[in-house]
């Protein structure tokens, strides 16, 4: 009786023990999140207006007509953001119009009596400067770059913004429009119709020459990318490392603007491909901008659109894609 009792307090003992060490379930159900494939709509961000042309990173710059009702386009900052809850796989999205000092200060100096569009922002690790480079219709009526530098922005203080200064090696007498480095910041992409349609062209830059310094060379030809133009107008070029985004009218599509994408391979970049019927409508799509974040299993992509079932006019979007 001893010996059954004994060997019944050791096997309790060992259930007990068990029991106590057992480990709570992890709640980390999803590694990592994954941008919806559905087209999402701004929000508070967007306007009954036309917004569109925003730059790729938050906070974020683009163009909108709504201080004028319609009119003159100008830019306006905004902020956008979301979050992916590991627990419930649950996507939260928001957007809003913000009023930060320094981006406040920079639109003041870029804002012009005509129409300002195409804000893209860049840090240069060549000489130390944040660069803004926008499109404004000069006096002539042709749209031309324009570049401001300024220090990066340390506490609360407002750095110095230098410019507006034309980008005299790319500009002509024609519309020049949508600029953008690669990841390299040694090739230069932008549109132009000084062929008679709009391109998509190419200028290099000499790795060791500082931004402002190239920018500011006599007009140099920049040449076409053949495997990415077509019969069509093909603007606003986005490259994120190997791939190119950009919206072209082009016989084809869906109609209107469309979206495309392009992947740099063996040194060219390869043929354009639409991104289909789940991001492109009958109506225009322009603008793209491609980007990344490590806890995402996809990429995401943002562009404008004046589809139906907007705010008014032109509306920015957001959407996962899978490339």
């Amino acid at each position: 009786m001893e010996r059954t009792s004994y060997f019944f307090c050791i096997i309790l003992s060992i259930y007990l023990l068990s029991g106590c060490s057992k480990k709570e379930e992890d709640p980390i159900k999803y590694k990592l999140g994954t941008f919806p494939d559905s087209v999402i709509n701004l929000g508070d961000i967007n306007s009954q207006y036309d917004d569109y042309n925003l730059s790729g990173s938050s906070p974020v710059i683009f163009s909108s007509n709504r201080a004028t009702q319609g009119g003159q386009f100008d830019l306006v900052q905004g902020d956008i953001s979301f979050t992916f809850d590991q627990t419930t796989g649950k996507f939260d999205f928001t957007s809003a119009v913000t009023n930060d000092a320094f981006f406040a200060s920079l639109i003041q100096k870029a804002t012009t009596l005509r129409n300002d569009f195409g804000p893209y922002r860049i840090f240069s690790n060549n000489d130390g400067y944040e660069y803004t480079i926008i499109s404004s219709v000069n006096d002539q009526g042709n749209l031309d770059l324009y570049y401001f530098r300024n220090r990066p922005k340390a506490g609360t203080a407002v750095p110095e913004i230098q410019g507006p200064f034309p980008v005299s090696i790319l500009n002509t007498a024609s519309d020049d429009a949508y600029f953008c480095f690669d990841t390299n910041q040694d090739s230069a992409y932008f549109c132009s119709n000084r062929n008679g349609n709009f391109d998509i062209l190419l200028r290099n830059k000499p790795a060791t020459v500082e931004h402002a310094a190239w920018f500011n060379q006599g007009f140099a030809a920049s040449a076409p990318v053949d495997s990415i133009n077509s019969t069509g107008d093909d603007k606003c070029p986005m490259v994120y490392k190997k791939i190119m985004v950009f919206t072209s009218n082009r016989p084809g599509g869906l109609g209107g603007y469309d979206l495309y994408y392009s992947v740099f391979r063996k040194g060219k970049w390869g043929s354009p491909v639409n991104f289909g019927p789940g991001i492109n409508t009958s109506s225009d799509e322009y603008r793209p901008v491609l980007g990344y974040d490590q806890n995402f299993t996809n990429y995401f992509l943002m562009f404008s659109s004046n589809r139906p079932g907007g705010k008014g006019g032109f509306d920015l979007y957001f959407t996962g894609v899978k490339l």
